[in-house]
């Protein structure tokens, strides 16, 4: 039997640690002759033809594997025994070849019929514990899961400095603000492609090319290009010190470390001086948040995406109603939190982004913004919408005021944005979410109806929309009532839409100006004439007479509705 190192066990961290950071269920321990307690060294890959071509590995009379002292402790691998089932007739050839190879565990897939008796009495007897893969987890992601596990729950005194130790795993965005507070300056977390992961929290007003960075999610292209022409990037990722980028004319001195698995390069961070400069140890600082970055970075390459798209729909679950979801979201149940959503528009703010790509950008920056507002905000995508989960902090009534002025900052597209009220508990969320959705189409129809060159707010909370937010309530519920009248607004409607007339509009214009003809003319870009001459062609027409208190209390829930489905004339049709 090789000589182990005694202090090597204690470095490196054992099955437990490991096996209790994964998914639960993705792996059960069948046989673990020494506890869950051994230390393990890595995860690899066991090729079966090996094991076949091996006949090496002291054996007992009966066949099987040598009995060792149960005070053997040494560390070693976990080996994934890809496509072994328990079940299967070369299972304890396996066992043995793992045992060989002193390894900690040997993973195997658990299939339908469970291990063979002689598999069981064969892992008794040895030393290495026998785990199986349960249905539906795949190889790839059982070892990505695995090597993750195996590098965060290395010794704490490997992360260095306090603070960024203590991280939940693939807190990207706590990682970078807590990294910020080391350096003393802003700090971006980058992929090896130079897109951006995280950023620290906006302090200070950023300098242009972290405005950029940030907004556009990457850096810019031609930043990227002058930097790699210039040599910086061969001289980052060559590196395992911090490389400094010295202040110019145009931007801030800038530090960069690349962060590494071994030979891999998983990405880097950045430090920008952030209107003051960079502290005295920020490269020392830096190179304890590079080690610390491992785990979190390995994370997020191996399968944060998969648990984000899992705690997206979580999200979108719990505010539905399903409060049992709160834990998989990231939400404390005994907190408050304020629902806010947010819907990217075009550049005019009178129609939803026609374009994928672009409303996906906007919407991606603001859950980057949400993510570095506070600790504790969640996000959930939904095809142009944004749903963010605001926790209040101690006495703090609004907690999504802040959040909505961040959406100001996003420049060229226009981000309509809206705060239902504070829930007090996980069962009033779907209500906030409600009334927030309900902001977003109040916002959306005043900027829809907004005179040519006239501002609208682009944010607001719902105590400030009430009386609007009440009509469209009120609109839902008459809705299908109305499909099923008729009248003289059903016929002017009907007109306006077969012929492209305007008495629709007309009639609009001039119920919203509270019945003033020049005010109303001056909404249509028309001559206060060319309107009098449609209001009373509508009455002779149809019947529509604003004059008549029920008339126009009809006009106005017909043509309310009748907006709903597009355009009705050509007026509105030039407009939009």
């Amino acid at each position: 039997m090789p000589t182990h190192e005694p202090d090597r066990c204690e470095t490196v961290p054992s099955l437990e640690q490991i096996l209790g950071l994964i998914d639960p269920g993705m792996l059960d321990v069948v046989v673990a002759p020494r506890g869950t307690g051994v230390p393990v060294t890595d995860v690899v890959l066991l090729d079966p033809g090996e094991v076949r071509e091996d006949e090496g590995g002291a054996e007992c009379e009966d066949g099987a594997p040598e009995r060792l002292d149960d005070t053997w402790t040494a560390a070693g691998p976990v080996l994934l025994a890809v496509g072994v089932e328990v079940a299967s007739p070369d299972a304890v050839d396996v066992l043995r070849a793992a045992e060989r190879a002193e390894a900690a565990a040997v993973v195997m897939r658990r299939g339908t019929r469970g291990p063979r008796t002689a598999l069981l009495e064969a892992a008794g007897r040895g030393r290495t514990a026998l785990l199986t893969r349960r249905p539906g987890q795949g190889w790839t992601e059982v070892l990505g899961r695995l090597r993750t596990a195996l590098v965060h729950s290395a010794p704490a005194g490997a992360a260095g400095s306090a603070g960024v130790g203590v991280l939940r795993l693939g807190d990207l965005s706590g990682l970078a603000n807590t990294v910020a507070d080391l350096v003393g300056g802003a700090i971006t977390i980058e992929d090896p492609q130079s897109r951006v992961l995280a950023y620290s929290r906006l302090d200070h007003e950023p300098d242009p090319m972290r405005r950029l960075t940030i907004l556009g999610q990457e850096v810019p292209r031609w930043r990227v290009v002058e930097l790699r022409e210039s040599g910086f990037f061969r001289t980052l990722w060559s590196s395992e010190d911090v490389v400094r980028l010295p202040a110019d004319a145009r931007y801030a001195e800038r530090l960069a470390i690349a962060v590494r698995h071994g030979p891999e390069v998983l990405g880097s961070i950045w430090a920008a001086a952030d209107g003051r400069p960079l502290a005295g140890d920020a490269v020392a600082a830096l190179r304890t948040a590079a080690r610390a970055a491992v785990p979190h970075l390995s994370h997020h390459q191996t399968w944060g995406r998969a648990a984000a798209r899992a705690r997206e729909g979580a999200v979108h679950a719990l505010l539905k109603g399903n409060v049992r979801a709160a834990h998989e979201a990231g939400i404390t149940a005994d907190r408050p939190y304020a629902v806010v959503v947010a819907e990217a528009y075009d550049a005019h703010g009178e129609q939803a982004l026609s374009t994928v790509t672009t409303g996906q950008r906007v919407l991606d920056v603001l859950a980057l913004q949400a993510a570095a507002y506070r600790p504790g905000c969640v996000t959930a995508r939904s095809g142009r919408q944004l749903y963010v989960l605001v926790p209040a902090g101690d006495g703090e009534a609004d907690p999504s005021r802040a959040l909505l002025a961040t959406v100001r900052s996003v420049p060229r597209e226009v981000v309509l944005a809206g705060a239902g009220p504070v829930a007090a508990g996980l069962s009033g969320l779907p209500a906030s979410r409600e009334a927030a959705e309900l902001v977003v189409r109040v916002l959306r129809e005043r900027a829809a109806r907004r005179p040519a060159g006239e501002v609208v707010s682009a944010v607001a909370a719902y105590d400030e929309v009430v009386p609007e937010a009440t009509v469209l309530r009120l609109l839902d519920r008459v809705e299908p009532l109305w499909g099923a009248l008729s009248g003289p607004v059903h016929a002017m409607v009907e007109h306006d839409r077969a012929h492209g007339s305007a008495y629709g509009d007309s009639v609009t214009a001039y119920l919203d100006a509270s019945c003033d003809t020049g005010a109303a003319a001056r909404h249509l870009n028309v001559h206060p004439n060319t309107l009098r001459y449609r209001l009373r062609r509508a009455r002779e027409l149809f019947g529509v007479d604003p004059a008549d208190p029920a008339v126009r209390l009809l006009a106005d829930i017909g043509l309310r509705l009748a907006a709903r489905r597009g355009p009705l004339g050509t007026d509105r049709a030039r407009r939009g």
